[in-house]
This record gives C-alpha cells, sequence and structure tokens, in this order.
C-alpha cells in the first residue's frame, strides 16, 4: 500500500498493540488493529502527507490471496493496481485484490478503514471481481447504501466482538461484499455486452477458463479459435489491466492453489491437471507469485 500503513508488509498478525508504535508505522500516522474471525480490520489516520509504498502480492504476512476494501473517512486517497488510478474522498470506498501489487497513497491527512478479506470466501468468479477493483462506490451506488454503514459501524466497534460472534459478522461481511460484486461485475457485464468488443471479450474470457487444463493454451491458439489475428487479441485486452497470456497464467495458478487447499491429488497431478508442462515449471511459477513453493502452500493450509 502507500502513503500511510502498509497491510502485512510490515503488520503482523495478531497485532501487538493498538498504538502508533505499530510495526510498519510512520511519523504522523497512527494505525488501530483489529481482527473478527477472517476479517482484518484497520483504521489509519496520518497526520501529515506520507510517500506513496508499494505492497506486493499476497499482503497480510503473504498468508494467501486477499479482497481489500478502502473506505475513506476524511481526507482524500488515491490507490492504484493495474495501471488504474482510482481517487476516493469522504464516504467513498473501493475494492482492490491483494493477490497484484498495488498502491495506496494519502496525500494530505486522512482517516480511513481498511478491510482484508480471504478471496476464498467471496463464492464470485475471479472476472467479476477483476471488473469491479478500482471502481469507487457510494452510499448511493445500490448496494453500497447498504455495505458502507455496515463496514463503518463494523470499524468502529470492531475491539468489542469475541468469537462466535465476531466470526460471523465476518461471514455477514464475506457474504455482502461478494452480493456487491456480483451486482457491479453484472452492471459491467450487460455494458460490454453493448459493443462487439464487449461480446468478444467475454467469449474470450469463457473460452479461457474451459481451457484452463490444455497445455496447448496460448495467444495464438485463441485467437484462433476465435478467427482474429494475435495483435487484434492483445489489443482487445489493453484495457482489462492484464495480458491474455498472464491471465491464462494466473487463472491457473489460483486454480491449482485452490487444489492445493484440500487433499487428493499429488503436486505433479494437479500441475498435470490445469495444464502446466512439467512439475519444475509450476513449483517456479507457483513459487513467484505465492512467495512459497507448492508443497509448503500445501503444509501451511492443511495447518490452517
Amino acid at each position: 500500500m502507500a502513503n500511510g500503513c502498509v497491510p502485512g508488509a510490515a503488520w503482523p498478525w495478531p497485532p501487538a498493540a493498538t498504538d502508533p508504535a505499530n510495526a510498519g508505522a510512520s511519523p504522523g500516522e497512527r494505525a488501530v488493529l483489529s481482527r473478527l474471525g477472517h476479517l482484518r480490520v484497520a483504521t489509519l489516520e496520518t497526520a501529515v502527507p506520507l510517500p506513496p509504498r508499494l505492497a506486493g502480492r499476497f499482503a497480510w504476512a503473504r498468508q494467501e490471496p486477499m479482497v481489500g476494501i478502502g473506505l475513506q473517512l476524511t481526507g482524500e486517497c488515491m490507490i492504484t493496481q493495474d495501471g488504474q488510478q482510482t481517487v476516493l474522498g469522504e464516504g467513498e470506498f473501493v475494492l482492490y485484490d491483494t493477490a497484484r501489487a498495488y498502491v495506496i497513497e494519502y496525500p494530505k491527512p486522512s482517516r480511513a478503514h481498511l478491510f482484508h478479506l480471504p478471496r476464498r470466501l467471496l463464492a464470485v468468479p475471479d472476472g467479476d471481481l477483476e471488473r469491479v477493483t478500482g471502481t469507487p462506490v457510494t452510499a448511493a451506488d445500490g448496494f453500497g447504501s447498504v455495505l458502507l454503514p455496515f463496514l463503518r459501524t463494523l470499524a468502529d466497534s470492531a475491539s468489542s466482538y469475541r468469537t462466535p460472534v465476531a466470526d460471523r459478522l465476518a461471514g455477514s461481511v464475506a457474504d455482502l461484499v461478494g452480493t456487491m460484486i456480483t451486482q457491479l461485475g453484472s452492471a459491467r457485464t450487460a455494458q460490454d455486452a453493448d459493443t462487439p468488443n464487449g461480446r468478444l471479450l467475454r467469449q474470450v474470457r469463457e473460452y479461457i477458463e474451459r481451457r484452463l487444463g490444455d497445455p496447448e493454451l496460448s495467444p495464438e491458439t485463441i485467437a484462433r479459435a476465435h478467427h482474429i489475428s494475435v495483435r487484434y487479441l492483445h489489443r482487445l485486452f489493453e484495457g482489462e489491466g492484464v495480458t491474455v497470456g498472464r491471465l491464462v497464467l494466473r487463472s491457473r495458478l489460483e486454480a491449482c492453489a485452490r487444489e492445493l487447499a484440500r487433499p487428493g491429488l499429488s503436486v505433479a497431478e494437479i500441475a498435470h491437471r490445469w495444464g502446466f508442462g512439467s512439475p519444475a515449471h509450476f513449483s517456479r511459477a507457483f513459487r513467484t507469485a505465492y512467495g512459497v513453493p507448492p508443497r509448503e502452500w500445501r503444509a501451511r493450509r492443511a495447518a490452517g
């Protein structure tokens, strides 16, 4: 993240303290951290503008991919991900994805709530999440009228809840965020469907999802299947924040990560099932994306 604390890059969980001496805090910055089951909550106060910082993949101690929600209370916030910058004013919030590098910048004194929730709890397609990250939401925007006041109240009283109430509240947040992602994603899909390129892009994404296990899946085979040139295919994805090749690789790795969290197939079998030509190639790609080898990821998931 940026101008402000970097959740996960420096903040251990559970936090040992809730004062300005928090690890990761800078002069002129105060962070109060709480945890509600799987939901991590931080209230951030910056008394002065702070220089941007980059948050790497898998914030919050690199445990797993998270969906972040930045809720601006006072001041101004700028969130940049996939080359797209979103400016938040008071009373607005935005979703971001910790699986991809992002920056949060506070150019003036501010107060904000930050929430991080495991992606696996949302039960929404990856494509829907990708379409809505970076979209500012206000209380006047459909489901935002329900979610915004709920999140604000929850953050202000987070430290007062104990298990099992905290767990149930975290589940409620996951349900509400998942519903909002579905609503926003449906609206984007409806807009895309109004253009030939939008319809073609959706077809290409669906084609990729259906054929992730095909080791021959590549920009060349995708373009050929849709009777377009590779150059046109790349142009089609220019506004998507990810190249075709990276989308294929990321989707495969996410499918493998979900498989590794469950007992059953070996690492080599999972790699083969999702289109990797060799276990060694899969292991290198997985470690680059997730920070740990596949076997260590599986062991951590098994340990909870």
